[in-house]
């Protein structure tokens, strides 16, 4: 090897190893974008933190970020609102009961129910490990690990989805054992579906339907091709995890250890997860978006307006008083409620009764 050789050789590896900008300075090539840090304390998605940042709610080590593109590192301090978020989170995962007439997205623009409305706000920021339909319910996957989420959602993960079906219409065993070859509906191929018919009466029927894939509409639009109508879809299970006896809108967290032993080691690498991370939920202070920062923001000048004095009563407080007895009738046209009308009140009138020795007894 000449020297031209081995100097070309070294001018390579010095352009490799070239340290990125970070907010600390100079720092290391493998430090990360400022939104998936944020993302994976738990805060927001990587687009809403672009958002917040643009907002100017972001600081790195004291100093207002004004850009997304910019990498941190473990030794960066990062601030929103003024308050450190935390660090790298726990890979967490969430059964929860989705009920029917809920859509599974952070914000709808025609002001239906989410799922993320019914979750407690204690919890850190989820997200959905795939969707389901607004009229679907049953069982939907939540998680804190991005990650995650889109290894779970692949088919090439092979977890099965389970489904119990009510459809209107007249269908066979026969006919539903085809679908196990796969079908292709306007167009689209389905992958194979294994249904079972478990139970007639009069024009409808409940079926057992398990699948792999669950692409867009999958069951409605393969029964569809049968001639079925599918009036109610619920999913039973996804992989190894039940719906069991879960309560519709309620949430349910599976233990670190069952979720590392369902995943197993191939998974965890592919998705990336962390089992030593602490266990840090999204501090009630900071708020998830610039709208509910705004919503904080006025409850906080209404309360500062309103200054009460000892002896006084909030507006809240105020209408929340009532006048009706506690049996729940009502009182008397203009008579006075009860301790209320005359000094003393009952007590006072009790007075008198005493002080009259001849009165009827």
């Amino acid at each position: 090897m000449n020297n031209r050789t081995f100097n070309k050789g070294n001018k390579a590896d010095r352009k490799a190893e070239k340290p990125v900008k970070t907010a600390s300075g100079f720092g290391s090539p493998e430090g990360e974008r400022i939104a998936k840090r944020m993302a994976r304390a738990g805060l927001c998605s990587r687009r809403e933190a672009e958002t917040w940042i643009e907002a100017g709610r972001v600081k790195v080590n004291g100093k207002l970020l004004t850009t997304p593109a910019f990498k941190v590192s473990e030794r960066d301090r990062i601030e929103v609102d003024d308050k450190p978020i935390s660090r790298k989170e726990r890979t967490r995962l969430w059964l929860f009961h989705k009920p029917g007439g809920t859509v599974t997205t952070n914000h709808d623009p025609d002001g239906r129910k989410t799922v993320f409305e019914l979750l407690p706000e204690t919890l850190p920021r989820m997200i959905t490990v795939g969707r389901l339909d607004i009229n679907t319910e049953g069982l939907l996957l939540m998680t804190n690990d991005g990650g995650l989420a889109r290894v779970l959602e692949l088919p090439a993960t092979g977890w099965l989805r389970r489904y119990r079906v009510r459809v209107h219409g007249r269908v066979t065993q026969q006919q539903l054992d085809q679908l196990q070859d796969g079908i292709a509906v306007d167009g689209v191929l389905y992958g194979s579906i294994h249904a079972v018919l478990e139970q007639e009466k009069g024009s409808n029927a409940w079926l057992n339907v398990a699948l792999r894939e669950g692409k867009n509409r999958e069951i409605k639009n393969v029964m569809g091709h049968l001639g079925l109508e599918v009036t109610r879809l619920i999913r039973v299970s996804f992989g190894p995890f039940q719906l069991g006896d879960l309560p519709a809108g309620t949430v349910r967290e599976v233990r670190s250890r069952t979720l590392r032993e369902q995943l197993g080691e191939k998974l965890i690498e592919e998705a990336g997860a962390d089992f030593e991370a602490p266990i840090i939920n999204l501090a009630p202070d900071i708020a998830r978006s610039a709208t509910r920062a705004a919503m904080q923001g006025d409850k906080k000048s209404r309360r500062q307006a309103q200054k009460l004095k000892p002896g006084m009563a909030s507006d809240e407080a105020l209408s929340r008083l009532t006048t009706r007895p506690a049996d729940g009738r009502k009182p008397a046209k203009g008579a006075a409620p009860s301790g209320k009308g005359k000094p003393g009140g009952r007590k006072a009138a009790a007075g008198k009764r005493k002080s009259r020795p001849d009165s009827k007894r």
